[in-house]
This record gives structure tokens, C-alpha cells and sequence, in this order.
């Protein structure tokens, strides 16, 4: 019955304008990252308000509304996941994990992969081995590689840099913009909480940077400095 209701409830809040906007926003044409996916138009804080409205709900619903075709019904699951993930059970948190990479190819677009990757699999990992972050760094799926340098986010907001560096240093690479965007944020976030080791990664690894890798990445340096980076003159 749970399922239905949600269902039913987020097609309620359907708008057709919101919908037709979030299709061009989220690339959704031929050849572009989100092709295929389809929206309600619903706003996020209005899925957030959802998920407080449908609490006790099992984690079996939740994982086949993860598989919807709709946008806002996959976000509405990965929202209620980390909202699940929150309470202190340890044992619910092994099992949202595992359902997290069970259905990762569900997670496939970069809003559904940063609101839920760093709350989920980053926190799950902090005491564990994190090899799996290395693994899907490597992944043929865009999605996968931005859910390993995301999932770092934690991490870095623990003050532990190593993980989210050497990802970074193993997507410099990417052919994809997008990863290069993530990468430029979480080298940036690093820089917020300790300067010394963004530039140190910087002057090894800038001139190979992609473009809009680099400039995330020194967004908050000042303009003379961000210009040095630019041409190449650190």
C-alpha cells in the first residue's frame, strides 16, 4: 500500500512546466548525459516534504521506487535513504548501504548522486575499507566515477584529505565534464579546511588539469592568484 500511495501522492505534484524545464536542464536530449529520463516537475524541497510525510515505510518499497523511471520518485527513494541512514542502527545502515550499491545504476544523474552518495556510502566507510570508492573511480559509468569522488565529501568534512586526492589524481584524466566539475569542488573543499594541501596537489597536477577542473578548484583563490593558475605561471 505504501508504494501506491507514494506514488500517487508525488503525481499529485505534478507540473508540467517544471518538468519540461528539468528535461532541458538535466541534459535529456539525444547523446547527452541524462537521455531517457523523465520528470514529474516537482521541486526538491517539496520530495524533501515527502519524505517526512511517508516515514514508516520499508526498505523494500524504497528500493522499487529507486527503480521508477521518474527523476523525482528515484530522488525521493535516495532522499529517504539518507534520511533512514541518519537514525542510529547500525544494522538498518548495513542494509541501506548494500541496497545503495545493489541499485547504483539507478543513481544516474549528478543531483541524485549528490545528494545521497557522501550521506550514504562516504559515512557507511569511514571506519572500513574504502577500496570500493577505488573501484568505482574506474567504472566505464560516469555516474559511478562522481559517486567515488563524491562519496569523499565525508570524508573530507572529517578532515581526511588522502582519499579525495587520490581519486582526484586518478580522474584527471576523464573525458567528462562533469567529473570535472565534482573533482574542482572537492579539491576546493579541501582547500577550505587546509589551503597548503589543495596547493600542494595543485602545483604537481594543474597543468594537466582539464580547464573547468582547475578553475572549480581555485573558484575561492584571489583573481591574481587564480590568474597565475589560468596562465600557467604558479
Amino acid at each position: 500500500m505504501a508504494y501506491q500511495e507514494i506514488i500517487d501522492h508525488l503525481h499529485s505534484l505534478t507540473n508540467p512546466e517544471i518538468a519540461k524545464h528539468s528535461q532541458r536542464f538535466f541534459k535529456t536530449a539525444e547523446g547527452e548525459y541524462g537521455f531517457g529520463d523523465k520528470f514529474l516537475g516537482i521541486r526538491v524541497p517539496v520530495i524533501r516534504q515527502t519524505v517526512k510525510k511517508f516515514k514508516a515505510v520499508s526498505l523494500s518499497t524504497v528500493e522499487k521506487l529507486l527503480k521508477s523511471e521518474y527523476h523525482e520518485v528515484r530522488l525521493y527513494a535516495l532522499l529517504f535513504l539518507v534520511f533512514r541512514f541518519s537514525k542510529p542502527r547500525s544494522d538498518e545502515q548495513d542494509e541501506i548501504y548494500h541496497l545503495y550499491l545493489r541499485n547504483i545504476r539507478y543513481v544516474n544523474n549528478w543531483d541524485l548522486v549528490d545528494s545521497s552518495a557522501h550521506h550514504i556510502v562516504g559515512a557507511y566507510l569511514e571506519n572500513r575499507d574504502r577500496s570500493v570508492l577505488y573501484d568505482l573511480s574506474q567504472s566505464d559509468s560516469l555516474w559511478e566515477r562522481r559517486i567515488a569522488i563524491m562519496s569523499t565529501f565525508y570524508f573530507t568534512k572529517k578532515y581526511q584529505f588522502s582519499d579525495t586526492l587520490h581519486i582526484s589524481e586518478q580522474l584527471l584524466s576523464d573525458r567528462e565534464d562533469l567529473i570535472h566539475k565534482a573533482v574542482g569542488w572537492m579539491l576546493r573543499e579541501v582547500g577550505k579546511r587546509n589551503l597548503a594541501i589543495e596547493v600542494a596537489f595543485l602545483k604537481v597536477h594543474y597543468q594537466k588539469m582539464p580547464r573547468t577542473m582547475l578553475r572549480y578548484a581555485i573558484e575561492k583563490f584571489s583573481k591574481v592568484e587564480r590568474q597565475k593558475y589560468l596562465s600557467g605561471k604558479v
